[in-house]
């Protein structure tokens, strides 16, 4: 029976074989200047020595291997065996204590119930067909009033084409569509060859945020476009399509009430 978490496992598995750049470990560079994957947008607001952290779809031997050499009580999930090698290589070569959980970013059954500090999740929610499921799991494993910084890719960015044309960069795919995009060459810039990916609106990034229990505090978008950029290149099509956006959201201190919608 087909399963988009094990085709997603086995692709990653074969990107961190290929050591693309998402599956390069932490190094002196990174360790020199860690703020940069610690705290990149100036969101956390407390000293991590000592608390708990959880980096969400994070293998690959750079989110926990630094979390970790800040002093934090740090946790890696990831769903690809290879990803969460290169955790365990690295906490190993520089003796850091990481507990590695495999398992997928919508099911969290092993973790503890309000447990985590803090919640930090790369570019990743487009590999499972629905946020829902992740954003509740994450709701449940963090504490009252805990951060859960995460990052998404635009729904434009999946909708618009990867190569420029005479009309710039159309869209391809629908607003409203459901199931896998297509599958994008090897070597893309914007997307990772072999996986499954999935678009998901703003309704569901966003909102599905604040019904799963979260009170969004703040937004970014990194910039990465380059209007001198060749036509085609990365920077040049970031500079018309933002690639991904970053969400800081805080977990309230009371479970979210449902509410009954009376239509008149």
């Amino acid at each position: 029976m087909f399963s988009v978490n094990d085709h997603n496992r086995d692709a990653w598995d074969e990107l961190a074989r290929q050591q693309v750049p998402l599956a390069r470990p932490a190094g002196e560079k990174e360790f020199a200047k860690p703020q940069f994957i610690i705290n990149p947008f100036g969101w956390v607001d407390f000293e991590v020595r000592g608390r708990k952290v959880l980096c969400l779809a994070a293998g690959g031997g750079k989110h926990s291997a630094l979390f970790a050499a800040a002093g934090a009580e740090t946790t890696v999930v990831d769903i690809s065996p290879q990803m969460l090698d290169l955790d365990r290589k690295i906490a190993s070569d520089r003796g850091f204590k990481i507990n590695v959980v495999e398992a997928s970013m919508d099911n969290l059954a092993v973790l503890p119930e309000a447990h985590f500090d803090l919640v930090v999740q790369p570019v990743s929610t487009c590999y499972v067909p629905s946020v829902g499921p992740v954003y509740r799991e994450v709701a449940r494993v963090t504490a009252p009033g805990g951060l859960y910084i995460s990052q998404h890719k635009q729904p434009a960015n999946l909708q618009a084409s990867l190569r420029v044309s005479p009309l710039g960069y159309t869209l391809l795919e629908p607003y409203y569509r459901s199931g896998p995009l297509p599958p994008v060459p090897t070597g893309s810039a914007l997307r990772e060859s072999g996986t499954l990916e999935f678009m998901h609106r703003w309704d569901e990034l966003l909102g599905g945020l604040c019904r799963a229990g979260f009170v969004i505090e703040d937004t970014f978008e990194p910039r990465h476009g380059d209007s001198a950029g060749a036509p085609g290149s990365f920077g040049h099509r970031c500079w018309f399509i933002p690639p991904y956006f970053a969400v800081k959201a805080r977990r309230k201190t009371s479970a979210p009430v449902a509410k009954k919608i009376v239509l008149a």
